[in-house]
Order: C-alpha cells, then structure tokens, then sequence
C-alpha cells in the first residue's frame, strides 16, 4: 500500500513536471511548427519554380534548382517575417531580406548540396525532381531555422 501511494506520488510528480517543460518549451515549438509550415509553401513555389523552368523553358535541372532558392527563398522571407516571426523584424526590410539568404545559405549549400547529388547520380531525381527537392529541403530545415532565429529574425 505504502508503496503504490509513492509510486502515485512519483507519477505525479513526473506528469507535473513533464508538463513545465512542454510548458517551457512551447513558444520554440509552435516556432518551429510554423517555420515548417512555411518551408512547405516554399517547397511548393520551389518546385513549380523548377518544374516550370525545365521542362517548360528548357533550363537544365542544376541551374533551375540554383535559381529556385531565391524565389522560394523570398517567399519564405517573406511569409516567416509575417507570420513565424512576427514582431522580430529591426531595421530596414531589403537588409534583412538578403541577411535571411545570406544566413541561409548554410542551409541552402546543405540543401543544393543534397539536391544536385541526387540528380547526379540518380536517373527517378532526373525524371521527378521533386524526389531531389524534398530530400534537400529536410536537410536544410534544422540549419535554416537556427540561423533564421538567432540570427535574421532576434
């Protein structure tokens, strides 16, 4: 008897304290939830970006998916300014706009990185690039929120 009310006891215990640190960490949590929300519109404008490009303009596969990481980078400047981060923005909006490309170019070179080995070396990323995209963009997720907050957005 003694024993089952100490072990009640610990269980408590352990609930109250496992909800402190939900508590704690809820606002970095919910950060990071829409961060991800808008890494996936940003997937999406990605790869209408390098879809449209290469096979509707004939632009090769690297080259499109270079250039996909401004457009998309934009937009999830843009959205994330707005919404993930709102209220964090200081100073003038075109400097932070290329210090969030500039910051993310780690995430970008990881990203790319990951994207153009895969169209390398693999004829299904060549055939559906969306394969490549994806496999790069949750390469670069972690990197992208880090400097994104600690750095472009504080």
């Amino acid at each position: 008897m003694l024993a089952e009310r100490a072990s009640a006891t610990t269980r408590a215990s352990l609930r109250a304290m496992s909800m402190a640190q939900i508590d704690k960490h809820r606002p970095l949590a919910t950060q990071f939830a829409r961060f991800g929300v808008v890494g996936t519109v940003g997937f999406l404008v990605d790869n209408a970006f390098v879809y449209s490009a290469h096979f509707g303009f004939g632009v090769g596969l690297i080259l499109a998916g270079i250039l996909s990481f401004f457009v998309a980078g934009t937009s999830n400047w843009f959205l994330n300014r707005m919404w993930t981060f709102r209220g964090a923005s200081k100073g003038r909006i075109h400097y932070e706009w290329m210090r969030y490309l500039a910051t993310n170019s780690a995430g970008f070179i990881l990203n790319r990185g990951i994207y153009i080995a895969l169209i390398a070396t693999s004829v299904d990323c060549r055939l559906h690039p969306v394969l490549a995209l994806a496999a790069g963009a949750i390469g670069g997720l972690g990197v992208n929120f880090a400097m994104s907050r600690r750095i472009v957005f504080r």
